[in-house]
C-alpha cells in the first residue's frame, strides 16, 4: 500500500521563484500526512496563461503581447537547471515522488517554450520529462510540440507511473503507449475544468485499469499581477478562471477522492497494486483483450 496526494492549488502567477517556495510548501503539507507520490496540475511553473491572446490575431502581432510573453518566457525554467534543481531538492527533503507540470525553456533556442510535466524520484532524481505533443487551439500560439520520444513509464517504489498532459488524454495512440508500457499510476495534470473531463477520467481508468489521478488548478482573476502587460484581456473574463475539478479514480472508474470545485486543496488517497492486478480479471487492454492478431501498435523511436 502506499499513499498518493494530489495539489489543486495555483501558482503565483508569472512568478516562478515565489511559485516553487509555494510548491515546497504545499509538498512539505502533503508529506507530513504520510504521502509517498504528490501531483501538481499542468503549467504550475509559471502559469496557464488562461484568458490572455499575447497580442494575437490571424495575421499580426503587438508590441504589448510581446511584452506578455517576454514576462511568461523569463518566469519559465530550463530542465535541467537551477529552477529544477530546487524541485530536486523538495523531492528529495521529503522523500516524496514529485510529478510536477511546467512550462520549459528551449535550452538551445532561447525562443521556444515548452508544456512539460516533470518527474522526480524521492531521492530528488530527475526521472525525466514528457513534452505535451499537441497545444490545443491558442496554446500553439505560446507553446512548441513535444516530439513523443518523452512518451515514457517509469518504475517507482508506488509502482509503473506515467501520464499525458490535458488534452493529450483524448489522443488514443497516445494513451496505448502509457498502456503498452504497464502504467499503474496514470497522471493526467490539466487545465480542463469542465464536466466532460471526469466522464474523460472515469473512462480512462476503465480502459487502462491504472488508477488515475487527475489534477487542476483553483485560479481567480484577481489572482494575476495587476501590472502584467495585457492584463485587459481579463476584463470579459469571469472571477473564476478555473474551477479546478481534481479526482483520483480507481481501477474500475469509481472516484475515491474528489473531484473538488471552486477551492484550493489537497486530495489523498491510499494505492494497492493488487487492485490493478483484480481490475484486470476481464478486462487488460494489452493483454488479453489486445487482439494483437487483428491490431497492430507500435511507437516510433521506441
Amino acid at each position: 500500500m502506499s499513499k498518493v496526494a494530489v495539489v489543486q492549488s495555483a501558482p503565483i502567477l508569472f512568478d516562478a521563484e515565489k511559485t516553487i517556495d509555494k510548491v515546497a510548501t504545499l509538498v512539505a503539507d502533503a508529506a507530513g500526512n504520510g504521502v509517498d507520490l504528490v501531483l501538481f496540475p499542468e503549467a504550475f511553473i509559471p502559469a496557464y496563461p488562461r484568458g490572455l491572446s499575447f497580442g494575437t490575431v490571424v495575421g499580426s502581432r503587438t508590441p504589448e503581447g510581446r511584452k506578455t510573453w517576454l514576462r511568461y518566457w523569463e518566469n519559465s525554467i530550463e530542465v535541467p537547471g537551477p529552477s529544477s534543481d530546487k524541485l530536486a531538492a523538495i523531492a528529495r527533503e521529503n522523500k516524496v515522488i514529485l510529478a510536477i507540470g511546467v512550462i520549459e525553456k528551449d535550452t538551445s533556442s532561447q525562443g521556444t517554450l515548452y508544456c512539460t510535466l516533470l518527474y522526480f524520484d524521492s531521492d530528488g532524481t530527475l526521472l525525466g520529462k514528457h513534452r505535451k505533443l499537441k497545444p490545443t487551439a491558442a496554446e500553439r500560439i505560446i507553446w512548441g510540440e513535444g516530439d513523443g520520444s518523452d512518451l515514457d513509464v517509469y518504475d517507482t517504489d508506488v509502482g509503473r507511473i506515467g501520464g499525458l498532459i490535458c488534452w493529450e488524454n483524448y489522443m488514443p495512440l497516445a494513451r496505448m503507449a502509457m498502456y503498452k508500457q504497464g502504467v499503474q499510476l496514470y497522471l493526467a495534470p490539466t487545465a480542463d475544468q469542465r464536466d466532460s473531463w471526469q466522464d474523460t477520467m472515469r473512462h480512462i481508468a476503465c480502459e487502462s485499469r491504472a488508477y488515475v489521478l487527475a489534477c487542476n488548478q483553483f485560479v481567480t482573476k484577481d489572482m494575476y499581477p495587476a501590472d502584467l502587460e495585457g492584463i485587459t484581456d481579463l476584463d470579459t473574463q469571469p472571477d473564476v478562471m478555473s474551477r479546478g475539478g481534481s479526482v483520483i479514480i480507481d481501477p474500475l472508474g469509481t472516484p475515491i477522492a474528489g473531484p473538488i470545485f471552486d477551492k484550493e486543496d489537497i486530495l489523498y488517497a491510499e494505492i494497492d497494486l493488487g487492485t490493478v492486478a483484480e481490475s484486470k480479471l476481464d478486462f487488460d487492454v494489452v493483454g488479453h483483450y489486445a487482439r494483437d492478431d487483428v491490431f497492430e501498435f507500435r511507437l516510433k523511436d521506441k
